[in-house]
């Protein structure tokens, strides 16, 4: 017999406010009485199944409101509608969600792409960007490897290494963000490349891409001029 004490550690433990539900989890429920109309899987779903252009969607709500359970339902509503999808939490990848800029965040995301895409499109044109700044950002990498002799995952490892320095080493954070901050628009542009051949190369049954970046409310505000480390211009389907 489970006595009132354990039974509500029981419940306590059965809901961890800090992770969200999966897709289909029987604990999940409807708010959207209280919480408003929208629907996220015919608001943003059907929106993303039937544009014939390349759409950005955002997603909003307050802290602890469900956003993260909402998006993973979207993430499943999708791949059962022939799309691809890569979703991740930004602030589990290389950021500090503290000192996050602009370029951070650009950093981040490329990785993570590359991480996931790379399988099915090619890492080329993001490499040929990263070997014409190399002379500049080796020593931010930390590395004294020349990169022409580096085969393609040794490439791509010195990328992620490059990008895991802003999180782990700060001292280096803003040499490396000084390196690359002129170039943002030209890795935008490879990284697009890369998003276009991903799409061309999906796997059977796929027909469409899907980027989903979960938590980039738990950024701290930083403008940089006229531009904010919220203004990511990335192809999104």
């Amino acid at each position: 017999m489970v006595n009132s004490t354990d039974l509500l550690a029981n419940l306590y433990n059965a809901f961890n406010p800090f992770e969200p539900l999966s897709a289909g989890d029987p604990k999940y429920v409807d708010c959207q009485d209280v919480r408003g109309d929208a629907n996220i899987l015919q608001e943003l779903g059907n929106r993303m199944q039937l544009a014939n252009t390349n759409t950005c969607q955002l997603y909003s709500g307050h802290r602890g409101a469900g956003k993260s359970t909402e998006l993973l339902r979207l993430k499943n509503y999708l791949e059962n509608r022939k799309f691809y999808v890569v979703y991740f939490a930004a602030d589990e990848e290389d950021i500090d969600s503290e000192d996050a800029q602009y370029t951070d965040i650009l950093l981040a995301c490329t990785r993570r792409l590359l991480k996931d895409l790379k399988e099915i499109a090619s890492p080329r044109p993001i490499l040929d960007w990263l070997k014409s700044r190399w002379e500049d950002l080796k020593d931010l990498a930390q590395t004294p490897i020349e990169f022409e002799s580096l085969g393609v995952e040794a490439k791509l490892a010195q990328f992620a290494k490059l990008t895991a320095n802003l999180r782990a080493v700060p001292e280096l954070r803003h040499k490396i963000r000084q390196k690359i901050d002129p170039y943002t628009v030209t890795l935008i542009q490879v990284l697009n490349e890369f998003l276009v051949d991903a799409k061309k190369n999906l796997p059977t049954g796929k027909t469409q891409l899907a980027v989903i970046v979960d938590n980039l409310d738990r950024m701290v505000l930083v403008k940089e001029g006229e531009r904010t480390n919220y203004k990511l211009n990335l192809i999104s389907t």
